[in-house]
């Protein structure tokens, strides 16, 4: 069961989350992708796990998606970062935690460790896409597509059956908030899962990621036939059982 709660970060805007409370315990903190939202298989997952094992748990829902304020258009990855770092220093202050990312999820998270360097004790990267709007968006656009986003500010990007609205400013920002260029020092243990059938984000994104992490216990997990956002039950069990032994060796 899910009980959604809401955290005012400014004076007209509200962010949702999703927690699960432990006083001076260990904390999962679950970062979604996309134009997604907190209703998803991941959340919820994550949130038993945390009941089971006794942890805490905080998913965060960025402005313009779901439920939370603000316009999606209005968003971008230096706003989003920006929010995450907020809501975990009211919600889990000063407490340790492991960072779960999934997709571009996993991009907010790399941009944490500026800010909690020490307080991160893990990080499980999901289908990882630091850096998509410029590697897998803008270079790809035809100049046709990019001269419209310059003129109109927005493009309707259709993938299946989905359409992204695309905003100008959102590249450009996306631009500001390079993280491949990257070294982080942290001693953790770092786990990256990417599908096999992945069809939105390459495998290489995750190893990059990977490459990042210079002193950490790091590897990275191919799963056989899996999509992009590797939400069947089956998928999350691998995930869940790889989370359980990066807790047993923190705790």
């Amino acid at each position: 069961m899910r009980r959604f709660k809401y955290i005012k970060i400014s004076n007209n805007k509200k962010i949702r989350y999703l927690s699960n409370y432990y006083k001076k315990n260990l904390y999962i903190v679950f970062l979604h992708g996309f134009m997604s939202d907190l209703e998803g298989e991941k959340p919820l997952n994550f949130l038993n796990f945390c009941r089971r094992k006794k942890l805490g748990f905080l998913a965060i829902e960025y402005s313009g998606h779901g439920k939370s304020t603000g316009k999606f258009t209005d968003g971008n990855i230096s706003l989003w970062t920006d929010q995450v770092k907020s809501v975990i220093k009211k919600i889990i202050k000063k407490n340790n935690f492991i960072l779960v990312g999934s997709s571009m999820g996993a991009w907010l998270s790399i941009n944490q460790f500026k800010f909690f360097k020490d307080q991160i004790k893990g990080f499980v990267g999901i289908g990882s896409a630091p850096e998509f709007l410029e590697r897998l968006m803008w270079k790809k656009f035809t100049k046709k597509i990019k001269n419209e986003m310059k003129k109109y500010g927005i493009y309707n990007l259709k993938h299946g059956n989905y359409e992204y609205p695309i905003s100008y400013q959102l590249v450009k920002d996306g631009k500001k908030n390079k993280v491949f260029n990257k070294k982080i020092k942290s001693d953790i243990p770092v786990t990256m899962f990417h599908g096999s059938n992945d069809d939105m984000v390459p495998l290489f994104f995750s190893r990059k990621v990977a490459k990042l992490f210079i002193k950490a216990k790091k590897k990275v997990v191919v799963i056989k036939n899996g999509d992009h956002s590797l939400s069947s039950k089956k998928n999350l069990k691998k995930i869940n059982l790889e989370l359980e032994k990066i807790v047993s060796n923190i705790i």
